[in-house]
């Protein structure tokens, strides 16, 4: 049972101040600086830091080219972004479930990474609690990618292209299994949406329209606890009251084995829920206005379910057709079309 993985460096590597990029705000950044380039300034302090793990414009790309090879599989043809597609934001759609290596499905479905710099745990029971190691888990789980860690370094090692991009920005002889994890930190970490309507309304930029102005309020009374802004979510782990008796996913209870815990997993992001369906950890909804109805009405009581989803004693939120479709129209908002198409994201 994977409890917690934590993660220590040993050393610090040190950088000269190079050559400069452009940022997509046209902002001129050096292409190897202290910590990376792409944190938004209404965004709080990203929980990672580049710190041992320096960033630099080599380090990233060598990530992105890890991240869409086939070659951490145990048999060369599942990649990170075969169930992580950029149009999707980096989410696995239509399906509820991804394939894995000799076609097998996972039991939750893939959730999408973007802004995973302030996250402080991932997957979907928070089993993993650094970004530099959150890899580990699909590389070597059975059902997704199935290698092994060892042999993923020797088949680096023995790559005819690999070994030059390492030592190019890790300055070592050889690859070892910190440089790849520290690659794929340097990519994922940098998967930054910030440019969506919302963001534009927050920067003064544009309006609401009067139904995304009254969903937003709607947003505020109803959802925004758990959802904080601006990044959407709290991080936390909570029952939505999808499941009235304990079913064969316990969620966050496999990691904490606090009996509060079962049935619950983490609050995800809203940024581009319009373009991530199916939603929940199994996928169950296939569209937003079921998810909406669910908290509407739908919402099963059970001993852990999270308190702020009764009301007036009643499970469910009790928002009537209108009200659930205006929520959905400022849902809209939160789609960032730039970011899903962005060059230099992808291969």
């Amino acid at each position: 049972m994977l409890r917690r993985i934590i993660y220590i460096a040993s050393f610090t590597i040190l950088w000269s101040m190079g050559s400069c990029t452009r940022n997509n705000d046209d902002t001129v950044i050096p292409d190897v600086v202290a910590d990376a380039p792409d944190r938004p300034a209404h965004f709080p302090e990203a929980y990672y830091k580049h710190n041992p793990n320096t960033y630099s414009k080599a380090g990233y790309e060598l990530g992105r080219k890890l991240f869409f090879d086939p070659l951490l599989s145990i048999d060369n043809t599942i990649s990170c972004g075969s169930c992580h597609k950029q149009q999707y934001a980096f989410a696995d759609i239509p399906v509820a479930f991804s394939s894995g290596v000799n076609g097998l499905k996972g039991r939750r479905h893939t959730p999408a990474i973007f802004n995973m710099a302030w996250n402080k745990s991932f997957m979907w029971d928070g089993g993993v609690n650094h970004l530099e190691v959150m890899p580990l888990a699909p590389l070597t789980n059975p059902v997704e990618m199935g290698e092994s860690i060892g042999h993923i370094v020797y088949k680096l090692n023995r790559h005819k292209d690999y070994p030059s991009l390492f030592k190019k920005v890790f300055s070592r002889d050889s690859i070892d299994d910190q440089q790849m994890f520290w690659a794929l930190a340097q990519y994922m970490s940098n998967l930054v949406s910030a440019t969506s309507k919302y963001d534009d309304v927050y920067r003064g930029k544009t309006s609401f329209t009067q139904e995304e102005l009254e969903g937003y309020m709607l947003f505020k009374n109803n959802c925004a606890t758990c959802h904080a802004e601006p990044l959407l979510t709290d991080y936390s782990f909570r029952n939505n009251g999808i499941d009235t008796v304990y079913t064969a996913d316990s969620g966050r209870y496999r990691i904490s084995q606090l009996s509060q815990d079962w049935g619950a997993f983490k609050v995800p992001t809203l940024r581009n829920i319009a373009v991530t369906a199916p939603y929940m950890h199994d996928g169950r909804f296939a569209t937003l206005q079921q998810v909406l109805q669910h908290y509407a009405t739908g919402v099963k009581s059970s001993a852990t379910v999270s308190p702020l989803l009764i009301k007036n004693g009643t499970p469910g939120l009790q928002l009537n057709t209108e009200e659930q479709q205006k929520i959905i129209a400022f849902l809209q908002t939160l789609t960032d079309y730039k970011f899903l198409s962005k060059e230099g994201l992808s291969e």
